[in-house]
């Protein structure tokens, strides 16, 4: 028997696979060598099959070589990783080279009379080899990985010193300038998290990605906002509360993806979900059921145990001063039935121990049918309660009233008024927080609990935000900056509102069972989609969003200075800002359009004339054309009213808007 080149090396079993697309990427390696190793255990094969079986391990070679080169490539490019690297390609090369010797039918054993060879005489030695490619093969991939968890560090890390050189800027000019760097660096990093979140295998890191990603989305151009105003206004304390409490929310945000990216947490912590109501009666109901199959395995306290803890968080329902007392009643009715039934398995129990019984006798079998109905009406209740209270505060408050009242006493400088409108706008947010905690206790999934932990502290956070910025709205009126914060605070709450409605189906979804594949984040192509056309409105999203942010900043530049031209002679400024305006609702316009041809295209409803057609409406429904522009420009400068920089400034918007339509 010949020895095995791969005989000496160890399988390597501590390699963790966390994504999909290393997942993915091992599918059909291992399946090729479970053909190898699962053949049929026959001594002796035909020259056909024993042909099929060499051709399969030529095959595993060949791959193996390609895949080899490609790491070798990365370990140059990456020099800390140029060792390990390497190390795993060679044991890679090595253990392909072995399969494809044993496979080989000339090594073979000279066939006998009736034309039968012996296939791989050394079985031993194919087992070692295919482990050792399977490891080595997977170390190179998970090193890969390490290159896609380095460039996500090093964006992150590009934002974070962006960040701090905003928290710095003392004046508008400074902030443009950065700013524009920081919005770059944004959408870099959404993308690579975006990929990232798209391949990550954990269901639950995934949502904790989506909230953070959410976060910092929302924060970019509430740190736009906020700092505008804080500029404006330096003396104004709330205006600077406002401002420091977007900074420290972005950073937070910024530390979450790297705990998931990197898989650690500050002082070996582990993140571990608050216990909710669905899982602490899902555990329940797992050992009632499991009782069956074991009478001895658990002390008797421990069921009594569990379903008090249960009991313990249904008072999140009934000490809530929003809880009808119908539905308070309810639920504590249906918690006493549940320790009633609880009381008579766990005496049915004993019954059957002393007993020594070997399997659950009749009595005990419905005391465990009656307990898990009893839990199961528990569980129902609650979430009547938590998604009927969470649809009816979605209807009251579909208006935004106190939005609109805060945004009119602030524009008016009442501060009473704004005084009044915050407590109202609080015991909202009181509301609101407390029902994405009963949410949290019926929402049927971990990562829907972590959905629902996002958005109360969402609300947790923007009501204060809110209140600030309409309090720096009040003592300075008349600014343009002040209103714009406030707006898009405002919206903000509002888009969570939305987000709620659409967390409150997907709870229901999960309930009544009739959930399908959520959709999730995706930044690349999917199989079946026209690659040419998708990949290139991927690149116009990108651009457009790194120009609109641009863009964003320039219209507030000529707001900012058209502040200081409040006489009402001077329409030209005034014509200034209302061009600059509406290039940037032309942006957001053009933007919109492009994500619907993206959303239209991938679903492959468009035909390749429909996009083009949509083009060129596009392009032609342009407003404003090269000649305009020029005469614009020469009007503002011939009137001699803006300075060189305010004249630069607006031509930059002009210029930029054409250039995106076109």
């Amino acid at each position: 028997m010949a020895s095995s080149p791969c005989s000496s090396v160890n399988f390597d079993s501590g390699l963790e696979i966390k994504t999909r697309s290393v997942e993915q990427t091992l599918i059909p390696l291992v399946s090729q060598i479970t053909t190898l190793i699962n053949h049929k255990d026959k001594p002796k094969k035909s020259e056909r099959t024993q042909q099929a079986i060499q051709r399969v391990g030529q095959a595993v070679s060949v791959a193996v070589g390609r895949f080899v080169a490609v790491g070798e490539a990365i370990a140059v490019e990456n020099e800390e990783l140029k060792e390990e690297m390497g190390m795993a390609c060679f044991e890679a090369r090595r253990a392909g080279d072995a399969i494809a010797q044993l496979t080989d039918v000339g090594t073979a054993v000279t066939p006998p009379v009736d034309r039968r060879t012996t296939v791989f005489s050394d079985r031993t030695g194919m087992v070692k080899a295919a482990r050792m490619l399977l490891s080595s093969v997977t170390k190179v991939l998970v090193l890969a990985d390490r290159i896609v968890i380095k460039q996500i560090i090093t964006s992150r890390n590009k934002v974070l010193v962006t960040l701090e050189q905003l928290e710095r800027v003392s004046t508008f000019q400074e902030f443009v300038q950065i700013f524009s760097q920081f919005g770059n660096q944004m959408v870099e990093f959404a993308h690579l998290t975006g990929d990232r979140q798209n391949d990550l295998k954990d269901e639950n890191k995934k949502a904790r990605m989506a909230a953070a990603r959410a976060v910092l989305e929302k924060c970019t151009m509430m740190l736009l906002t906020a700092s505008k105003t804080c500029l404006r206004h330096p003396d104004c304390e709330s205006a600077r509360i406002n401002k420091d409490a977007v900074f420290h929310r972005m950073r937070f945000a910024l530390e979450q993806v790297m705990e998931i990216v990197t898989d650690a947490r500050p002082c070996g912590e582990t993140k571990v979900l608050p216990l909710s109501i669905y899982t602490g009666i899902k555990d329940f109901k797992s050992n009632v059921e499991g009782l069956r199959e074991g009478l001895y395995l658990l002390p008797h306290q421990a069921l009594s145990g569990q379903l008090e803890a249960v009991v313990e968080r249904t008072e999140d329902f009934t000490d809530s001063a929003y809880t009808s007392h119908e539905h308070r009643e309810g639920i504590l009715q249906l918690c006493q039935l549940a320790r009633q039934d609880t009381d008579q398995l766990i005496t049915a129990w004993m019954e059957a121990q002393s007993l020594n019984a070997k399997e659950a006798t009749e009595e005990m079998e419905l005391s465990i049918l009656k307990t898990c109905q009893s839990v199961h009406e528990l569980r129902r209740e609650l979430h009547k309660v938590a998604v009927g209270r969470a649809a009816d505060l979605l209807k009251l408050h579909a208006e935004h009233l106190p939005l609109r009242a805060l945004k009119a006493s602030g524009g008016e400088g009442n501060l009473e008024a704004v005084a009044e409108y915050a407590r109202t706008l609080g015991e909202q947010k009181e509301q609101l927080v407390e029902t994405c905690r009963l949410l949290c206790h019926v929402s049927g999934t971990e990562p829907l609990e972590i959905t629902c932990i996002h958005a109360e502290e969402t609300f947790h956070v923007i009501g204060p935000q809110i209140i600030s910025a309409a309090q720096t709205l009040a003592l300075h009126p008349s600014s343009k900056i002040a209103k714009e914060n406030l707006d898009v605070f405002c919206e903000a709450w509002e888009s969570q509102l939305c987000d709620m409605a659409v967390l409150l189906r997907e709870i229901n979804d999960v309930f009544e069972g009739r959930r399908g594949d959520k959709r999730a984040y995706v930044s690349l192509p999917r199989p079946g989609v026209r690659i040419r056309y998708l990949s290139f409105f991927l690149q116009e999203q990108s651009t457009i969003a790194k120009l609109g942010l641009e863009l964003r900043l320039l219209t507030s530049d000529v707001d900012t200075e058209v502040e200081k031209w409040e006489d009402q002679e001077h329409d030209i400024v005034r014509q200034g800002q209302s061009l600059s305006s509406m290039a940037y609702s032309m942006h957001l316009f053009t933007s919109q359009v492009l994500t619907i041809i993206q959303v239209l295209t991938t679903s492959q409803v468009l035909t390749t004339s429909q996009v083009l057609t949509t083009s060129q409406v596009l392009t032609t429904s342009q407003v404003l054309t090269t000649s305009q522009v020029l005469t614009t420009i020469q009007v503002l400068t011939t009137s001699q009213v803006l300075t060189t920089s305010q004249l630069l400034t607006t031509s930059q918007v002009l210029t930029t808007s054409v250039w995106i339509l076109k």
